[in-house]
């Protein structure tokens, strides 16, 4: 039998000691991370690294999470508090591996999303958890009116029982996805991830004695608390209010979002509103917010503060139920990352009212993805490719806007050239940052992307992205980011944000461009014209927006 192992007797501790063991434990996280992303199979996973790990206490509180991709959170901060509702932690043994991905009984944020928790057994009872996240680019060419069209739901369930693989289980998961060799290559992966964290940490309270190690996990969630708790007291009291418009292929026309930020001392309250839930995979659940709003204050207040649980007890967040932004089952959330990434500028422009030299101006607000599905012809074996694209990352008080990069929740990388067409019957015939796509400003927006597909084979395709109707914001009279678009080539017409591919039709996706940071007549003489140099602005934006003779 298996009970929880805490800290009976605290320890006494020095600082030094904390430190140590708070920084094995952040080794521990970035080596199952990269012992996942070189065991992996998938191109998402192997090249552009879609994926995160963490360690987790006893209680189900997060310890420290890997620099990968701050989304992932959300899945993560759910899925033990499940586990432990559905499977006494009395009948757990070592080598147990918990999976899951759904976002209603699972603790996940989208179906993708799957998570692997294995308990991590010291002196015969569980004294932490290792946990993983890889996006299977799966589950593609779908429906998005609620949750059962968006691919299978998997509660936590025991995929390893004391070590010992539950065939009948993987067998039910890869029945269900279109790419199953991918998924089980990847799966193992995820396992092999897994077998790194329990043996570090295994290690590592061999080492310094496991009631130390687990006094200093609390340690270092309190030091969190204190730092989280500084930097708000550090920001003038207020409420600080910000409004933005979303839109998306999914939906006609705009929705309002709206959030009110409260400072007042050491704690913050953020109270978010939007419309309500709808037929369309664009709606967050809560635990998606949550990572949201963690990931987005942490950056303004401190990026210096520990990514654990402590950081999250000085902050209140609230949003209706059943809204976009706090959704109920059986609301579609396989985009939520489109009002993931609103959510986290409009934190930014709140805040920006109180301490504008720690912000940026609006970034591109989007994760712009492409999901390709198709059958080869060689063998009639589908394959499917999700892509993701950067776009503007926003000016900021002192510096330029980053060009073509991913923001806020995300932090995948565009996948190489050689990759993307080695792999899958596509061709890139053109890969550019869009001239005049950053904000202009005393600091000007970053720039987006334009990437051009030609199909070799006939497949099919689904864009999601956002800010094609809408800019991005400006700050202190800089001006707003160019819109993202999508082109079609000659016989290519998408319905909604789907289309159907021909051999040797193109198309191309292009991502927004980021908010500039102040007035534009303030921009220095020398940067205009490296500008106009390099391409980045075009004559006729030199000469409106900066009065600057060619």
């Amino acid at each position: 039998m298996s009970q929880a192992l805490q800290a009976s007797t605290a320890p006494a501790l020095d600082p030094i000691t904390v430190e140590v063991i708070g920084a094995a434990l952040s080794s521990i996280v970035e080596e199952t991370g990269e012992a996942l992303i070189r065991a992996s199979y998938s191109t998402n996973i192997k090249e552009r690294r879609d994926c995160s790990t963490a360690l987790f206490n006893a209680a189900g509180e997060t310890l420290c999470q890997a620099e990968h991709i701050p989304i992932h959170l959300g899945s993560f901060i759910g899925i033990i508090p499940h586990i432990m509702r559905r499977h006494p932690v009395e009948d757990m043994r070592p080598g147990d591996v918990f999976v899951g991905n759904d976002a209603y009984e699972g603790g996940g944020t989208h179906l993708p999303d799957i998570v692997l928790a294995e308990p991590i057994f010291v002196e015969g009872r569980i004294a932490a958890w290792t946990v993983n996240l890889a996006h299977h680019s799966d589950f593609a060419d779908r429906g998005h009116a609620h949750i059962y069209q968006e691919g299978l739901r998997i509660p936590p369930v025991r995929l390893y029982r004391a070590g010992v693989l539950q065939k009948d289980i993987q067998d039910l998961i890869l029945l269900n996805c279109q790419v199953p060799h991918e998924r089980l290559s990847d799966l193992r992966a995820q396992m092999a991830a897994n077998r790194v964290g329990v043996q570090r940490f295994q290690a590592l309270c061999a080492k310094y004695g496991t009631e130390t190690v687990l006094a200093a996990g609390s340690a270092l969630l309190d030091y969190a608390e204190r730092k989280m708790r500084a930097g708000i007291a550090a920001i003038p009291d207020g409420t600080y209010a910000f409004q933005d418009e979303f839109d998306s292929p999914e939906i006609d026309g705009t929705l309002p979002f709206s959030l009110r930020v409260t400072v007042q001392g050491d704690g913050m309250t953020l109270d978010f509103d939007g419309p309500d839930q709808m037929r369309a995979g664009l709606n967050m659940t809560y635990t998606a917010l949550l990572a949201t709003v963690y990931y987005a204050v942490k950056s303004v207040v401190d990026p210096t503060i520990l990514p654990n649980a402590g950081l999250a007890r000085p902050l209140a967040v609230t949003a209706r139920e059943g809204s976009m932004l706090n959704c109920k089952h059986p609301a579609a959330v396989n985009g939520r990352l489109q009002a993931c990434q609103r959510v986290s500028d409009m934190i930014l422009g709140a805040l920006a009212q109180a301490v504008p030299e720690r912000v940026t101006a609006c970034t591109n607000s989007t994760c712009t993805v492409a999901s390709f599905i198709g059958s080869r012809k060689a063998d009639g074996a589908l394959w499917v490719y999700l892509e993701t694209m950067g776009g503007g990352n926003g000016a900021r008080a002192t510096k330029d806007g980053l060009d073509g990069v991913h923001v806020h929740t995300t932090n995948t990388s565009n996948l190489p050239v050689e990759a993307l067409e080695i792999e899958y019957p596509l061709t890139l015939l053109r890969y550019e940052l869009v001239q005049d796509s950053g904000g202009i400003g005393r600091f000007r927006g970053g720039m987006g992307l334009r990437r051009v597909y030609r199909a070799d084979e006939d497949c099919r395709v689904r864009i999601d992205t956002s800010r094609l109707h809408s800019r991005s914001w400006g700050l202190f009279g800089g001006g707003g980011g160019g819109h993202g678009a999508v082109e079609c080539g000659p016989g290519v017409q998408f319905t909604g944000n789907t289309a159907v591919l021909k051999a040797g039709q193109w198309f191309a996706i292009v991502s927004p461009g980021g908010g500039g940071y102040g007035p534009p007549e303030q921009r220095s003489a020398e940067a205009v014209a490296r500008d106009l140099a390099e391409g980045t602005i075009s004559a006729a934006t030199a000469r409106e927006a900066y009065h600057h003779a060619p």
